[in-house]
């Protein structure tokens, strides 16, 4: 087990150093760090080969692959991503509120400041590791990251070619950081580092997730696991509604934004159900349907009963439930007891519907004739993304840079004391 207060402790000095560098410092480092990415394609994709045959003789699924693959059109979206970050406004420093107390002699002055250490837990996915370092660097957080074992020849190839950009831009290297132990112990240890990381990301599936909650002494901020659902209204389009269904089920099925959950009303499901498994069995996905919904599809490829269980599961792979219900208060009750508090849509052509749906519905983003896959930072403008947050507290929904500050206030007087 590596020494975490040792990392930590040169964390927060890295910290500090970032706090008073130059904005334009800061920027210029972001791009040559996607350049260095760019020039070191080989030997990333080569530490990735590593990862993927590992998970390959471990029978690993499909969809866990394709998290943790790495391509040429993989590493060019990182670079992209850390230079359009490089351009983004930083919220650091930003004043959000001012009050002059001319009573008491003195000006209180609100503004954003960075967290300090910011510690990222996630599993498969080795971009997170260029994300996550961007948005960090961005708003002058050193960042530590703990990624899967999966992944780890791949996340030392990119922490290694990130730690030699910061060195060329004269920049203290520990601003990004790698625990390469990917123990128990060592995650849970890191979890309860409040002595240096003040604030903890986990970004992963629901396992990942509990555990953080339940053992880290650092804050944290709840992302990730995606149990989202697509509501068929009784006054949807038909077409639309299978369209849309297609898109957010099947264009990519590991990501926490795709549609794992059908809600039908009664009223409209004979005439949407074949149109839409018509649709999604050109990519052959399973159905696992209740029993009205069963009735209707009975005897076709790929149509299976489903279980209790099915309603609460995040399948990340060519399956959806689905679900019959009488009214839209049904489906909205079915969905805030089932759904993971991340990506919901409703597909009618009812305004007053639609307005009902989008206020009752308890989800970080809410869709109305959309798909769910545009959760994402960069589509709502944000840069890449540090995560998406299913909770309430500071941050909720798909996060940027200002997730990553927290605020500060300044008071000056000339000698003021308290009346």
């Amino acid at each position: 087990m590596i020494d975490l207060n040792i990392l930590g402790k040169s964390a927060k000095a890295a910290a500090g150093g970032l706090y008073s560098a130059p904005q334009e410092v800061i920027d210029r480092a972001l791009v040559i760090s996607a350049d260095e990415l760019i020039k070191n394609a080989d030997k990333i994709k080569a530490a990735n080969i590593k990862d993927i045959k590992n998970a390959e003789e471990k029978g690993l699924s499909a969809a866990f692959i394709d998290r943790l693959k790495i391509t040429d059109g993989v590493l060019k979206g990182m670079a992209e991503g850390l230079k359009q970050i490089a351009t983004l406004k930083t919220p650091v420093g930003e004043i959000v509120y001012e009050y002059e107390n001319k009573e008491q002699g003195i000006k209180v002055v609100k503004r954003k400041v960075p967290f300090g250490v910011v510690g990222i837990i996630f599993e498969s996915r080795p971009n997170v590791t260029a994300d996550a370092f961007g948005l960090c660097l961005k708003t002058k957080n050193a960042v530590i990251l703990k990624g899967g074992s999966d992944a780890i020849n791949s996340n030392l190839a990119i922490v290694e070619v990130l730690r030699f950009a910061l060195h060329k831009c004269g920049i203290d290297e520990n601003a990004v950081s790698l625990i390469a132990d990917s123990s128990r112990e060592t995650a849970a240890a890191f979890m309860r580092l409040n002595k240096y990381v003040d604030l903890l990301i986990p970004r992963g599936g629901a396992g990942l997730i509990k555990a953080a909650v339940e053992n880290a002494t650092v804050p944290i901020i709840e992302t990730g696991t995606g149990n989202c659902h697509v509501y068929v209204d009784e006054f949807a389009n038909p077409e639309m509604a299978a369209k849309v269904i297609f898109n957010a089920k099947t264009q990519r099925y590991s990501v926490c934004n795709a549609c794992e959950s059908l809600v039908i009303h009664e009223k409209i499901a004979e005439k949407v159900l074949p149109l839409i498994y018509d649709k999604l069995s050109e990519k052959q996905v399973e159905m696992r349907c209740d029993e009205i919904s069963y009735g209707i599809l009975k005897g076709k490829k790929n149509v299976v009963k489903a279980t209790i269980d099915d309603f609460y599961t995040e399948y990340g792979d060519a399956i959806i439930s689905v679900k019959v219900v009488d009214s839209l208060e049904s489906a909205i009750s079915h969905i805030n007891e089932h759904s993971t508090r991340h990506s919901e849509a409703i597909i009618t052509e009812n305004t007053e519907n639609a307005e009902q749906f989008l206020n009752a519905i308890d989800s970080a983003c809410v869709y109305h004739n959309a798909s769910t896959r545009f959760s994402d930072g960069f589509i709502f403008g944000l840069g890449a993304e540090i995560g998406i947050s299913t909770q309430k507290l500071h941050a909720r929904g798909p996060m940027g840079l200002d997730a990553l500050t927290t605020t500060k206030y300044t008071v000056t007087g000339d000698g003021a004391v308290r009346k």
